[in-house]
């Protein structure tokens, strides 16, 4: 698999301070630059703009997968096996509020991963998974 590069993506947050306490003191995410109306991070290497949109309001659509409702449009990262099940229980005890709980999908098939889908407070869903074998990440 040839070396990844970080990603830059730059999403809306109604409330600059409280996204930043969650991006922060929740996701555990390293700040970089700032403004007063704007704040990069680290998010798991990849650089994460948050750009303040007072009137930004989450939207809420649902495909649906495995028969659960999952959240379109959603970013996130995949995660190492053991990085994943450590930031799952690090969200469970900090009672995170999941859209889909941490659970294991096509076990023993090929692509079996860990897969867990949950808001931030501005509405914008998240979806962090992990492969049993990421040389499966593309498999069919």
């Amino acid at each position: 698999m040839a070396k990844i590069a970080p990603f830059h993506l730059a999403i809306p947050v109604s409330d600059l301070p409280t996204a930043k306490r969650f991006y922060e003191e929740v996701m555990g995410c390293t700040p970089g630059r700032f403004s007063e109306e704007w704040a990069d991070y680290s998010f798991f290497g990849h650089q994460l703009v948050l750009h303040e949109d007072k009137s930004h309001k989450g939207y809420k659509h649902f495909n649906e997968v495995d028969g659960k409702a999952v959240p379109i449009p959603h970013f996130g990262v995949v995660l190492e096996w053991e990085v994943f099940q450590n930031f799952s229980q690090q969200l469970i005890d900090q009672n995170i509020e999941f859209q889909i709980a941490p659970y294991l999908r096509f076990e023993g098939l090929p692509g079996e991963q860990q897969t867990m889908f949950f808001y931030d407070p501005s509405g914008n869903a998240l979806e962090f998974k992990s492969f049993k074998n990421i040389n499966q990440l593309f498999a069919t």
